[in-house]
């Protein structure tokens, strides 16, 4: 039998092509705060050693609240008649690409919900507008579509595509989102890596019914469909929802999932999402960044309507004016002795294939 001591399971987790599910369970396990500190300090040298210091900011502007899903943990699902939803202009997006190229920052994140007549045609004409005013990346999360959109927005200049898994337990899956296909979803992320896209996927820890299996199984599919991004945040109870009254993610299995998908995925660009920064009232961000996350996502959506783009309840910096998160950012990374890139924080991996 493999050894198990838990260092001998870390050198495993990074060293093997393949790990094996029951180390990812062990460490997702860990109960004692000294050896979760252990596997924090690993992942750590694990993302300084493959990814460097820098923290890669991500401007996000979140265009659009309207949703033709009915995803149960999500306060945006089409069954919230109680939101006021919202569209920005095309004036009022391309104002925000301003802002944050005004701030340095070398990304900029178009997520909306997954509204399902998103003109495709409208959203190809504002990546084109974005690139030929700006030097900077653009990445897309506005859920399944057909190839032929993603093809388009890639031909107009679209750089990256988020789309979450959520959970890889199909049965999981099939509950938390009636009338939505695990098979499409795969098939979409399959199709966004065909095209070219730096393409990133993502989970949420805490769901009802989830075990450490499932989230052991995310990993491995993380690691094995080698995504260039991967955003692990907490599920966060909305009260619009049907899981209302269940309980919010626990904060050290979203760290430890972290963890144990740096090691294993080594240069992926790992957030530490707003969610994992709202979790509780609390910001978890700083431990999130000291257990391997190399990223932050500075929100840039207007007033007022950023308050109304409300996945979950009590999000961090949701009244704050845009362009604000900088000062907080700087002490954020002075006081884990990191530094801010703002670079355009291209995938890694894409950058080891083009020199092979």
């Amino acid at each position: 039998m493999a050894e198990k001591t838990l260092q001998a399971v870390l050198n495993r987790l990074y060293e093997a092509d393949v790990p094996d599910k029951a180390d990812i369970e062990y460490g997702l396990s860990l109960q004692d705060p000294a050896q979760m500190g252990e596997l924090f300090a690993f992942a750590d040298e694990i993302r300084r050693r493959h990814v460097g210091n820098g923290i890669l900011l991500r401007g996000i502007i979140e265009f659009s609240n309207y949703c033709s899903n009915t995803c149960e943990y999500c306060g945006l699902n089409k069954t919230n008649t109680n939101l006021t939803r919202y569209k920005l202009t095309d004036k009022q997006i391309l104002n925000c690409i301003e802002q944050i190229a005004n701030s340095g920052i070398g990304t900029v994140v178009l997520q909306s919900g997954e509204q399902t007549d998103l003109d495709a045609y409208w959203l190809a004409g504002i990546i084109r507008e974005i690139k030929t005013r700006f030097d900077i990346a653009i990445t897309l999360s506005v859920g399944e579509r057909p190839f032929d959109d993603y093809a388009l927005w890639k031909e107009a200049g679209a750089d990256r595509y988020l789309l979450k898994i959520e959970t890889t337990n199909r049965q999981l899956y099939q509950k938390l989102h009636p009338q939505m296909s695990f098979d499409n979803r795969l098939k979409c992320s399959k199709d966004l890596g065909i095209l070219g896209y730096q393409n990133g996927s993502g989970n949420i820890i805490g769901l009802p019914g989830q075990t450490i299996s499932d989230i052991a199984g995310d990993i491995l599919f993380f690691a094995g469909e080698r995504f260039d991004m991967i955003g692990i945040g907490p599920f966060i109870p909305h009260p619009a929802t049907a899981l209302s009254d269940c309980p919010s993610g626990d904060v050290e299995m979203v760290l430890k999932t972290i963890a144990v998908t740096r090691i294993i995925t080594k240069d992926a660009h790992l957030p530490a999402t707003t969610a994992i920064g709202s979790l509780n009232g609390n910001d978890h961000r700083p431990a999130a960044l000291t257990a391997g996350a190399n990223v932050l996502m500075p929100n840039f959506t207007p007033q007022p309507w950023r308050q109304l783009y409300e996945i979950y309840p009590g999000k961090r910096c949701s009244t704050e004016a845009p362009g604000t998160c900088g000062p907080c950012i700087d002490i954020m990374a002075d006081t884990i002795g990191r530094t801010i890139d703002l670079s355009r924080g291209d995938s890694l991996k894409k950058k080891r294939k083009e020199c092979a």
